[in-house]
């Protein structure tokens, strides 16, 4: 009855594992300029190499042993309890390891390989060789020690996995746990639901949603009842999450979002912060829908699981904010979805570009090096878009997945709304 098919396995999950290590390791290495935390001379510009991990270690207050959202930050200009839950705690117990920044920098770095070698053993699991896409990237090589990402990634990897094997249940903690440290794997439970009404089979999308929401209230309702004062503690009033998106939504738009080059071009596009807040949501929700009808029109049978490669491009295209890590996210979805190389290594190729540009420009902007101008930076951001449009193109037109994590004869086709 299941209709799951594989990649051919043409190469081994050692092959997988060590080339995930050695990417990993070898990005790690590249950083050790910077995991001193001498940040004062420009380092993190001339060669490359800056990491969240080593400054947080000081602005999230940890070195001393403070609870995160249990222990109130002392007062500081800087943000402290910015990250959701599990986020949070994965720093906690790096700096209950190691309270130097090295140490920190290094501890961090050994968990998020643990993450990624995960990471690469679900994707082996689903695409064989396609894993390797995920073990080579060089987003992977550059991103993976910045910041805390891969844990999320790992989570809602393992859900697909979880999900093909029809551990619904398993599915929808995993979902849980990566929504518990990042926003990300939420978006996942989205095509999950719809693939399981798809085979007709809405008892499993029920089950999924149900254990994801519930692990996830599970996770967050200590740190909302247990502060002094509980729910009316402030800065956590309503918990970790109405912390993380107040802060969130007082942002302005990020340097390597759209929105921060539309704003620094057409100051009338940024009339308040509420404003790009709104229309960065009502753009998501648009252009996703319209891929989605468009992919319908098209190709009415198609699996509903792929509806992640929408979610997450419209998402990062329209939202204010894209961390330079956030295109860690992609990597497994395109992996499972994109029939050939091309739009992968092109998409490779300009994140590298916003990369090496935005630290030359932040590197001028800051005065410490002579280097080219913004504009650079905004050519590789323009690029990298197109290539992300590309790709969202190539999913509505592709009539072919490489992997299915359908498990039904006969799933059901989509509705095609307009005629």
């Amino acid at each position: 009855m299941r209709g799951m098919r594989h990649a051919t396995r043409s190469v081994s999950l050692f092959l997988v594992l060590a080339c995930t290590f050695g990417t990993v390791a070898l990005g790690a290495a590249s950083k050790a300029p910077c995991a001193t935390g001498h940040y004062g001379d420009g380092r993190q510009y001339r060669y490359l190499c800056y990491t969240d991990v080593v400054p947080l270690l000081g602005t999230e207050q940890l070195a001393g042993g403070r609870l995160p959202f249990l222990d109130p930050c002392a007062q500081s200009a800087n943000n402290c309890d910015e990250y959701p839950v599990l986020t949070m705690y994965l720093m906690r117990v790096a700096a209950w390891i190691q309270d130097t920044y090295q140490g920190f920098f290094y501890t961090n770095a050994a968990m998020m390989l643990g993450f990624a070698l995960l990471t690469a053993w679900c994707l082996w699991l689903l695409g064989g060789r396609r894993a390797l896409w995920f073990a080579l990237a060089p987003t992977l090589f550059i991103y993976a020690t910045i910041n805390w990402d891969l844990a999320a990634v790992a989570a809602a990897t393992g859900a697909m996995v979880a999900w093909s094997r029809r551990r619904d249940g398993w599915a929808g903690v995993l979902i849980g746990l990566g929504a518990a440290a990042k926003f990300y794997p939420a978006l996942i439970l989205i095509p999950l639901f719809l693939q399981g009404l798809q085979d007709r089979e809405p008892d499993r999308s029920i089950r999924l949603l149900w254990w994801s929401a519930g692990t996830w209230v599970a996770i967050n309702l200590p740190f909302i009842v247990l502060p002094p004062g509980g729910w009316a503690t402030p800065p956590y009033r309503w918990g970790p999450w109405s912390t993380f998106f107040s802060y969130n939504g007082g942002r302005t738009p990020d340097f390597d979002s759209a929105w921060y080059v539309a704003c620094r071009h057409w100051p009338s596009a940024c009339i308040s912060i509420d404003n790009v807040n709104l229309f960065a949501l009502a753009l998501f929700m648009f252009t996703t829908f319209v891929a989605i009808l468009w992919k319908a029109r098209r190709d009415p049978s198609f699996q509903r699981w792929t509806i992640a490669v929408p979610l997450l491009i419209c998402f990062l295209l329209t939202n204010k904010v894209y961390s330079p890590q956030y295109s860690l996210w992609l990597l497994p979805v395109f992996a499972l979805t994109m029939p050939n190389l091309r739009r992968f290594v092109a998409f490779e190729i300009t994140d590298v570009a916003v990369f090496v540009t935005r630290f030359w420009f932040f590197g001028t902007y800051t005065g410490v090096m002579a280097l080219p101008q913004q504009w650079w930076f905004e050519v590789a951001l323009g690029a990298r878009a197109i290539v992300l449009i590309w790709c969202l193109v190539g999913w509505v037109r592709d009539e072919r997945v490489p992997i299915s994590l359908t498990t039904a004869k006969a799933p059901l086709p989509m509705p095609v709304l307009v005629t």
